[in-house]
């Protein structure tokens, strides 16, 4: 067997070393898009397209998730949103694992799904998180779907919004009325996608007993709609009513739900230093995800850092000003990256408004200001600097690891 591998992440190496032993593979990566599309293919029996590959429309062609959904054995259970989609499987692993399942978390959390294909038994579970580029051109969905919220993103890769959804809609068009779907029904995109299955619904969110909303360790209104989503998913898992689910195993979402403390680099906790909360959001990487995290902390005083590289090619600038403007419990906005210039040069009139060159430069100037507000009283609860760039991170960073491992330790070593 003769297998091309387009891309060579982490799937493509993962999917190298599956079928190391059973295939000659030829590696293609850092190539022209035209000339990958116009390549002769003919020798290959399979063409594995990486994530960012758009779809090439080959008879040979597949993907790393489009093969695990061939052969998987066992259930799984996929989840989909813009952002969000990571804590929802977290969320929903850490509730199956703490009814005893053989749970396997994989996606685009950053676990490539051929790694555990030989370790799956029938009565395993996967919890697949699925981003619109593993779900471009699936033609099976999952037995449970979760649908979070969808807005723009991905713009400057799919040719349009139609696509980036159309994309999303794949994770329930081929259900079945045996089949199960969660959704968001406070977002008109969720709902429209939901109306592509036939399978049984369940809508969130919905009202939570109060012990179990405090199990809940992780801060923000939309890690509670995280949590009630999974709670979905695990009790159409179970093919029991969410009623059901809530009363007979109310024990065991409480210990799963305290036992998750939240992903890295989303709102992600770091440090009190002398009461100054320090928070990593820099899986934040456009508007809306930025303006959860703000809101995540309506009553405290936030000291911002934000900028990168935009993925709308700075069309969305006037919007994230116009927020910023407005958003009242912003004390200090440092900008960095190449967004965060462009603001500065737009819109002069905010006098929050402050420019750095360098990350460390945007941490020391964050410390700073957050002593000054905390020692002059200015605000009378917590203060927050929080790093939530409502950017990318490729204008100055490897990827969106680098940029939130490097954020992490220059506030581990502030002092």
């Amino acid at each position: 067997m003769k297998i091309a591998l387009l891309g060579y992440g982490k799937e493509g190496q993962a999917v190298e070393k599956y079928f190391k032993d059973k295939a000659e593979i030829d590696i293609f990566e850092n190539f022209d898009p035209v000339e990958i599309r116009n390549k002769d293919y003919s020798s290959y029996d399979m063409i594995f397209r990486s994530p960012s590959v758009p779809p090439l429309g080959l008879e040979n062609e597949t993907s790393v998730t489009k093969y695990f959904f061939d052969h998987c054995p066992c259930t799984i259970i996929g989840v989909t949103a813009t952002k969000g989609k990571g804590t929802t499987c977290s969320f929903i692993k850490a509730l199956l694992d703490a009814s005893g399942a053989d749970v396997y978390l994989v996606g685009n959390i950053g676990n490539p799904a051929i790694d555990v294909l030989d370790s799956l038994a029938k009565n395993s579970v996967v919890v697949y998180e699925m981003s619109s580029f593993q779900l471009w051109d699936l033609t099976k969905s999952p037995h449970i779907a979760v649908v979070g919220t969808i807005e723009p993103d991905h713009l400057n890769v799919h040719k349009d919004y139609d696509d980036y959804v159309g994309a999303k809609t794949n994770i329930c068009r081929y259900q079945t009325e045996d089949d199960y779907l969660v959704y968001y029904d406070k977002n008109p995109e969720s709902v429209k996608i939901a109306k592509n299955s036939p399978a049984k619904k369940i809508s969130y969110p919905f009202d939570l007993p109060e012990d179990i909303k405090k199990a809940v360790k992780i801060p923000g209104e939309h890690n509670l709609n995280n949590a009630m989503a999974a709670i979905a998913a695990v009790a159409s898992y179970k093919n029991i009513s969410l009623d059901e689910y809530l009363k007979e195993y109310k024990d065991e979402i409480k210990k799963g739900l305290a036992e998750f403390k939240g992903l890295p680099h989303r709102l992600e906790f770091l440090r009190d230093l002398e009461g100054v909360k320090y928070y990593d959001d820099n899986f934040s990487t456009n508007l809306s995800s930025t303006r959860v995290a703000i809101e995540s902390f309506p009553g405290d005083g936030i000291v911002l850092i934000l900028g990168g590289r935009d993925k709308t090619d700075n069309e969305d600038l006037p919007e994230i000003h116009d927020y910023l403007k407005e958003a009242k419990n912003i004390c200090r906005i440092i900008l960095m990256g190449e967004s965060g210039h462009e603001l500065a040069k737009r819109y002069e009139d905010d006098p929050r408004y402050m420019v750095v060159e360098s990350l460390e430069e945007a941490v020391n100037t964050a410390n700073q200001e957050a002593f000054w507000l905390r020692n002059v009283s200015y605000v009378d609860n917590d203060i927050i600097v929080l790093m939530s760039p409502a950017a990318a991170s490729f204008d100055m960073f490897k990827n969106v690891y680098d940029r939130g491992d490097q954020f992490k330790n220059l506030v581990e070593s502030l002092k």
